[in-house]
């Protein structure tokens, strides 16, 4: 079986030489100007960290729905208007539809359940919706931050700016969102007992400021692949206390032969 050629994907050499300077992945945008908001990496990779280390007390994971860049329909007089969230949990409902499906979409008027969090991730095409500051055409469906605040009365929204790494949290009260204060770049939810906040450390190998979850000594809940690390760890440095405690009871019979005494 003959290999493909390393340069196999290579521009043909023969091409003429470009004098003015092509866009970099800083200038060309990654979303459809017709439909804002689709993802990049970044919009993958950050909603899994949150899935990941999302993990609840006092609820068991099959009454948690957690989910990402998923249709929220909210209005059952208008049944085709939705928003879709970055990433959303709602609580006390079951994990999979009906118990035994995959959804498609988060209907209220079906779950009758509204979500607990919102999570935004800004972008250039949808940072002015996110923050609350389009005007709504009368022709058009309510805006994000009506949706959030007036329509559903989401008790937590959130908004991550990755360029910036600025986090901000708004909570729901009396009617409207109130900017929440934090400490550190992190804030503590008391409903759910968990904190959220920004970390800067390696996850999918790339360093940088993320959004995740803490517990209430303020340690970062570990991911899956985060665990498995932390007890292979720990299971090694059970090996070598073993080993070295072997170590030393076998240097105490060669010492107690050595004077005459058999060991028992």
């Amino acid at each position: 079986m003959s290999l493909i050629p390393l340069n196999r994907w290579q521009l043909p050499t023969d091409l003429p030489l470009v004098k003015e300077p092509l866009p970099t992945m800083y200038d060309l945008p990654s979303e459809d100007p017709e439909e804002p908001g689709l993802p990049d990496e970044f919009h993958y990779y950050q909603p899994q960290l949150l899935r990941e280390t999302f993990c609840l007390t006092a609820y068991p994971p099959e009454q948690i729905c957690v989910a990402t860049d998923l249709n929220l329909y909210y209005d059952p007089q208008h049944t085709t208007w939705y928003k879709r969230p970055d990433w959303f949990a709602v609580l006390g409902v079951p994990r999979f539809y009906e118990g035994h499906e995959l959804r498609y979409s988060y209907v209220i008027w079906q779950e009758r359940v509204i979500p607990f969090i919102v999570v935004e991730l800004l972008s250039e095409g949808t940072e002015a919706e996110d923050l609350g500051q389009t005007v709504r055409d009368v022709k058009q469906p309510p805006t994000k931050w009506q949706v959030y605040e007036q329509i559903l009365q989401i008790p937590y929204y959130l908004i991550f700016s990755r360029t910036a790494n600025e986090l901000r949290v708004f909570q729901w009260q009396a009617g409207r969102y109130h900017v929440l204060t934090l400490n550190e770049g992190k804030v503590w939810l008391p409903e759910i007992q968990l904190g959220i906040g920004l970390w800067y450390g390696a996850y999918q190998g790339l360093e940088r400021h993320w959004l995740r979850w803490y517990d209430a000594q303020h340690h970062w809940i570990p991911t899956p692949l985060e665990q498995l690390e932390q007890e292979h760890h720990r299971a090694e440095q059970e090996h070598y206390r073993a080993e070295r405690e072997r170590q030393r009871a076998e240097h105490l019979a060669a010492q107690l032969r050595a004077l005459g005494i058999e060991p028992q």
